[in-house]
């Protein structure tokens, strides 16, 4: 009888100890709104978090709408991260994130957003990871918040962002070059919607249009702020194409094609091809990181425009 107390004893002292240690060794978690985001987090984390994203390849984040999956995987989180500048409609993931009390983490913050009018009203562009520079400031700022969520990794975290920022910078010099193929003249980048003004901004795309996007749907595709597409602006877009002679138009992985196909059609223009916009590749593909999609992206645009 003694003995098998003094193993009942032992056993549940060992129960103990392997909780214990299970619940020490559990890996944080990170849950991202955006593939981007989530690819940004990852860089820095490396395998010391996990990092979840709730959009998957090819979802709009203007239009989407949570599930009870994601209301559990927010439950299950220790850090939210959002894009922020109102690219998740009606508030989602910071909906989800107060709901469930978790600290949420804004990657946009220190920003300055460029704005385009949108029915007389400036609004802030939310699309800001295409220009490489603000990469850099969801970085730092995702950096700071994994160093908040596990201080004893500080320096692991900043050495991981150092060597990232390096590459970071290395892309930016490398889009540079590869735009410098296409001549002026032929710098005309048309796609589905708002999703590229940092990007025809940083590269220099679209001089007759003050280097923003040309597209006949505006930055969001469901009835946020800046939504849908009107008669005036398709016929802008379709004037835009005709007077400059735009060697090829694009459609976006997120972004239904059906409009930008016909505008193609009716302006005897060819498809250039698919670019990322608003989330990455899927798994396994060119696409399926930021620098992969940002690198796929160009090289379709330069084949297509030059």
């Amino acid at each position: 009888m003694f003995m098998r107390l003094v193993l009942i004893a032992l056993f549940s002292i060992t129960i103990c100890v392997v909780s214990d240690a299970t619940a020490e060794n559990a890996k944080k978690r990170i849950i991202a709104s955006t593939t981007q985001i989530a690819d940004f987090a990852r860089q820095i984390a490396g395998d010391r978090m996990e990092v979840r994203s709730i959009l998957a390849p090819g979802a709009d984040p203007h239009t989407y709408q949570p599930t009870p999956d994601d209301v559990q995987l927010v439950l299950e989180a220790d850090l939210c991260l959002e894009n922020g500048l109102h690219l998740e409609g009606k508030n989602w993931m910071g909906t989800l994130a107060k709901d469930a009390g978790k600290p949420l983490v804004t990657a946009t913050d220190g920003i300055s957003p460029l704005t385009i009018d949108s029915k007389g009203e400036k609004v802030a562009d939310p699309h800001a990871w295409f220009s490489l520079k603000n990469a850099a400031v969801y970085v730092n700022n995702i950096t700071r918040a994994c160093i908040q969520l596990d201080p004893a990794a500080e320096e692991e975290f900043k050495a991981r962002a150092v060597l990232y920022l390096q590459q970071l910078r290395v892309l930016d010099a490398w889009i540079k070059n590869q735009v410098n193929r296409i001549p002026i003249n032929r710098r005309i980048l048309v796609t589905t919607h708002d999703a590229f003004n940092y990007f025809c901004t940083e590269y220099k795309f679209n001089a007759n249009n003050n280097y923003l996007s040309i597209a006949p749907v505006g930055w969001s595709t469901g009835a946020e702020v800046g939504g849908g597409m009107t008669p005036e602006r398709r016929r802008m877009v379709v004037d835009s194409i005709s007077s400059s002679g735009a060697p090829a138009i694009f459609v976006e992985t997120s972004v239904n094609p059906k409009q930008i196909r016909e505008i193609a059609k009716e302006t005897n223009v060819r498809i250039g091809g698919e670019l990322y916009s608003d989330s990455m590749g899927e798994e396994n593909t060119a696409g399926e990181t930021y620098i992969g999609m940002m690198r796929e992206n160009v090289l379709l645009i330069v084949n297509a425009l030059q």
